[in-house]
Formats: C-alpha cells, sequence, structure tokens
C-alpha cells in the first residue's frame, strides 16, 4: 500500500503473468527482488567503492532494465536474437533455451533483480536495519534484512497471484503475442521512462499530498513505539548507573574532602547532574576512526577519567572550519590535563562519506585529536543534534554540563572547559594547575561584519533559490539570464545537469549571484578538473583551477557590502554544490 510501491505494481503483476495457472513466474520475479535487496543493502554496507557510483546510476540501472523488458515484450523477436541465449542453443543446451524463449526464466530474475534497488528504499524499517541494526550486529542485522524481504515477497506474490487469477479469467494473457503482451510492453516503458525521469517520485508525492493511505507513517509510529519501550528501559539502566556512580563518588568525596572541604562544596554530586543534565549518549556505529591508530573508541571508557569535548563538524562546511584554529588550541593547551577532543564528522554530501577525503582535510587543516565517521547519521541522531558544528561538554561523570550550536561563544567555551577540568583534577585528587587564560589561536578566519546572504544550494533536494530555472527538476536545463538579477538568488546560464546535491556544467556555461557579505566560499568538485573564471562586479579577479571535493575560497579581502559575483566555466565539467559567506 506504501506509495512508493504503486507505480511499479504494473511490472510486479505484469512479470508475473503467463497465460498459465501456476505461480512459477510470479515466485521467480520476487525471490529475484527479494535476494536483490538484500544483495544491495550489503553491497550499500559493506563497499565504500559504491559510494562513487552516481545516486542516479540505481534509478537509470533499473528503469533501463525495465524499458529493454517493455521493448522485448513489444517485439519479441528481440529475445531470440540475444547472443548470450542463441549460444546456449549450441548441442545439448538447445532444449534449454527453448525453455528460456518459452517462460524468460532469466528475463523474469532480471526484472526482479533490477526492481530490487527501487525497493530498497521505500521502507523506515529498511532504513532503520540499514543504520542500525546492521553495522551494530551484522547476524541480528542480516536476520531482520532476510524478515523485510521475506514480508515484501509475500505481500507481492498475493498482489501477482490476484492479478494473475483475474487476468486469467478474462483470458487476455493467454497468447504471448498477443495484445496483452504489447500493452503490458508499453507499460514496462512507460514505468521505465517514469523511474528515470523521476516521475514516478512525483506521483507517489501526488498520492501522498491527495491524503491516501500512507503505510510508512503507520510504520514510524509502530518504530517509536519500540523505541519509546526501549527508552524506558535505558532510563531504568542510568538510574541504576548513577546509582553506583554516586556511590562511587561518595567513597571519592570522602577522601576528597580531607583534600579541602571548602572545594567540595563547589561540584554536584552526580545524582544532583541527573536532575539538572542529561547523560551524553554513546557514538553509534562509527564507520572509521581517524588519529585512534586503528582503534575503536567509546566515550564511557572515558567517563571518571577525563573531560571529552564532542564536536559535530563536517570538513565542507566552512562554519565548522572556521571553528576549527580554536579546537585544534584547546587539545594542545589541556590535552595533559585531561581533555579529550572527539570529532564526529558526520557528512552532509555524498563525497565526504570517504575516508580519504576527511583524512586530507585534517591533514590541511591540522587535526590532531580523534575522529569518528559517522556517514549514517547514527550518532548525530543518538544526540538529537540538527547542526553543524555542534559541541557538547562532557564532565568527568558522563553528563553533557554545556552545549554550543555553531561558530563563536569560544571564550565563553572555554572557561567550560576550564571549570570541567578543574572539577576532573578535584575529583581525581590531582593538584593539576588549570590555566585560566584565553587561547589566541593561528589562522583564524573571522567575521566582523553583517553577512546579509544565506547558505545556497545547487542541487535539487535543497534548491529553493533558483531564479531562472525549474529548482526541483532532475536532468539537463538550459539556463539563460534575465536582464534583472536579484540578491540572494541563485542564476546559471547554459546547459546544466540538476543532480540532487549538485548541478554539473554540460557546456561552458555560468554562474551569477548578487550576495551581501565579505568572503564568498563554495564547494566544489570536478571529475576531470575544470578551470574558472571569477569576476567580481564585472571586473576579472582570477582563474581558478578545481579538482578536489573540498570547499574553496573564491572572493576574500573585500569589504563587507553588495556585491555581483560571475563564475564562467574556462574548461571541463564543474560541479557545483553550495554557496557559503563570511
Amino acid at each position: 500500500m506504501a506509495p512508493c510501491i504503486l507505480p511499479l505494481l504494473p511490472v510486479i503483476v505484469g512479470g508475473s503473468v503467463d497465460g498459465g495457472k501456476n505461480l512459477s513466474r510470479a515466485l521467480t520475479v520476487t525471490i529475484s527482488l527479494a535476494l536483490s535487496v538484500i544483495v544491495f543493502t550489503l553491497l550499500i554496507k559493506a563497499s565504500t567503492l559504491l559510494i562513487n557510483i552516481p545516486q542516479n546510476f540505481w534509478t537509470w540501472f533499473s528503469g533501463g532494465i525495465i524499458i529493454i523488458f517493455g521493448l522485448i515484450s513489444l517485439f519479441p523477436v528481440l529475445w531470440e536474437k540475444i547472443p548470450f541465449l542463441s549460444k546456449l542453443s549450441i548441442g545439448s543446451n538447445k532444449v534449454m533455451t527453448e525453455g528460456y524463449k518459452k517462460k524468460s526464466f532469466w528475463g523474469d530474475v532480471i526484472v526482479g533483480a533490477a526492481l530490487g534497488p527501487v525497493f530498497s528504499t521505500c521502507s523506515p524499517t529498511y532504513f532503520l536495519v540499514l543504520a542500525a541494526v546492521l553495522p551494530e550486529t551484522p547476524i541480528i542485522g542480516l536476520i531482520y534484512l532476510v524478515a523485510y524481504s521475506v514480508g515484501l515477497s509475500i505481500s507481492l506474490l498475493i498482489i501477482s497471484f490476484l492479478g494473475q487469477k483475474l487476468l486469467n479469467k478474462v483470458g487476455v494473457a493467454a497468447d504471448p503475442r498477443g495484445t496483452f503482451k504489447k500493452v503490458l510492453g508499453i507499460i514496462f516503458l512507460i514505468v521505465g521512462i517514469g523511474i528515470i525521469t523521476g516521475a514516478d517520485k512525483d506521483l507517489q508525492v501526488k498520492i501522498l499530498d491527495s491524503g491516501f493511505f500512507d503505510v510508512t507513517k503507520i510504520e514510524q509510529k509502530l518504530l517509536e513505539k519500540v523505541n519509546t519501550k526501549e527508552n524506558v528501559q535505558t532510563d531504568e539502566m542510568t538510574q541504576e548507573e548513577d546509582l553506583s556512580a554516586s556511590e562511587e563518588v561518595n567513597a571519592q568525596e570522602e577522601v576528597s574532602t580531607k583534600i579541602d572541604k571548602k572545594e567540595s562544596g563547589k561540584y554536584l554530586t552526580p545524582a544532583q547532574k541527573s536532575v539538572k543534565f542529561s547523560k551524553v549518549p554513546e557514538l553509534v556505529n562509527p564507520n572509521g576512526y581517524i588519529n585512534t591508530n586503528g582503534e575503536e573508541i567509546k566515550l564511557k571508557d572515558y567517563i571518571g577519567k577525563k573531560v571529552v569535548l564532542v564536536d559535530f563538524w563536517t570538513y565542507s562546511c566552512i562554519n565548522c572550519k572556521r571553528t576549527t584554529p580554536y579546537l585544534n588550541a584547546w587539545y594542545k593547551e589541556y590535552e595533559d590535563d585531561g581533555l579529550v577532543i572527539v570529532g564526529v564528522h558526520t557528512p552532509e554530501f555524498a563525497f565526504e562519506k570517504l575516508q580519504k577525503n576527511v583524512e586530507k582535510a585534517m591533514e590541511e587543516e591540522g587535526i590532531k585529536y580523534p575522529v569518528v565517521l559517522d556517514n549514517d547519521y547514527a550518532t548525530w541522531n543518538a544526540f538529537n543534534n540538527r547542526y553543524w558544528p555542534r559541541k557538547y561538554l562532557v564532565d568527568v561523570d558522563g553528563y553533557i554540563v554545556y552545549d554550543h550550536i555553531g561558530e563563536g561563544a569560544y571564550d565563553e567555551t572555554e572557561k567550560e572547559i576550564q571549570k570541567a577540568l578543574a572539577e576532573l583534577s578535584f575529583r581525581l585528587g590531582k593538584n593539576i594547575s588549570i590555566p585560566n587564560n584565553i587561547s589566541q589561536p593561528e589562522n583564524v578566519i573571522t567575521v566582523d561584519g553583517a553577512v546579509k546572504s544565506p547558505e545556497i544550494y545547487f542541487g535539487s533536494e535543497r534548491n529553493k533559490d533558483l531564479a531562472n530555472g525549474e529548482s526541483f527538476k532532475i536532468g539537463i536545463q538550459d539556463f539563460s539570464l534575465p536582464k534583472n538579477i536579484d540578491k540572494n538568488k541563485l542564476y546559471l546560464s547554459g546547459k546544466w545537469n540538476i543532480k540532487k546535491e549538485y548541478a554539473e556544467s554540460e557546456d561552458l556555461g555560468s554562474v551569477v549571484f548578487r550576495y551581501d557579505a565579505k568572503n564568498v566560499y563554495m564547494v566544489l568538485s570536478s571529475d576531470l578538473g575544470s578551470e574558472i573564471d571569477i569576476f567580481l562586479d564585472n571586473v576579472f579577479v582570477k582563474t581558478m583551477r578545481v579538482e578536489d571535493e573540498t570547499l574553496y575560497d573564491v572572493i576574500s579581502g573585500q569589504k563587507y557590502g553588495e556585491h555581483k559575483l560571475e563564475i564562467k566555466v574556462k574548461s571541463g565539467k564543474l560541479k557545483a554544490f553550495t554557496f557559503t559567506f563570511g
């Protein structure tokens, strides 16, 4: 019943009909689909090679195969001319080949397999298995994945059986070369083209907007109920942990009181903290570790021993880059006093999932503290985070005692670090002198004026500011510039291929943007390299070479104010992801 399934039902029903009274073809299609879902999912989790495959590859792959079999249904002679099958016709395989031609067994296998990636993106349960269960416990995750595929197969078999029963009664499917097969071929072609162009998604949106029964909402509510039960159990465990921790701290405080009774009055006990603060969640299913000597790290291992600053960031974010010098300075200043910084790298774009890209960015930024890769947003969701950057300060008892969103408040954050370290020193009975100075890091990118232009996205998924084209339309569009250019609106010129995350130039096109800020940064890349010319207020500034997938400093050193930026693609194909300003 889910809207994302409805556009594909004709393929399921039609692919299982052979004019007979058995379900052999339906079984072939659905079993192949189920296996494809399992294999596709495991490949996503096991192979980072798939990250480099464009996101729309799977839609072209699935839609293309559906179109091919639509053509075969319209023109059966094409099936007989496939080289692979003609080779099988030699000698003893001749009879088997005739069977394939009559029943299209391998055709049904391929149709089912092609639909796997399409069906894989339809369910909250699927995403739960993919992002949370499978990495944490592979065996249980595999069991859940198989269970999901079995449930999917059963429902599709029922649909196939009912469709086949109806068509058998009507009798229209008896002739494998008759009108029904040709109509079915046309339906296949329409569905295949719909998958490739994204029209199937548009249909899904219209179905949802019309108020059609949305199974995904029901499924989501069921998952929330399960999570609520788990949270209750977790809260009970946390209370027990708090009590045991409280007993431990009370014992420590008896010793500490002998050292300095006045000092002990400054700090809350864990039981008192539990009323005021929240316990820090654990890192969930990291996809990799950097600066840890390849070893796994857990936040719970630092509780009672260290103060931890958890920093959510992503390397192409200018706001994060402006924060990094302060994090580096704090780590250098306070590491010996008990501070641990754990960076949680949660990517905004697909290319940021690659560990080699993150490592290169960290080397350029001089980041020495541990970083975990959070490609599936598992830790991000555990913290209920929604921002880059964001810092959580975790004290000796594992409570989040300070939380800051975005840039700025560096002096305030450092003072909170000093207070947490002072408590750590007291609790451990160590006479550590915590400096109370404020760090002055080098290579700081400052924002000393009013930035009046927002972050602008080029991809269809998040672009709401494209002024001379269709913002949400995926595919090649031919743009022309109007006479008047509005402020904070994106204008493209020439042919651009609009993708979910970025826009890629198809010829020597250009980008025009009127902004109100000082500095301009862009997330750019180019598969084979691209040269672009930068013009500011109609004056040539520089030529820039674009290759790596990263944040580029496009304009700097200007005064705050309103300017017109024009970027002309000089050579190669340019991928543009975002504008950000400072």
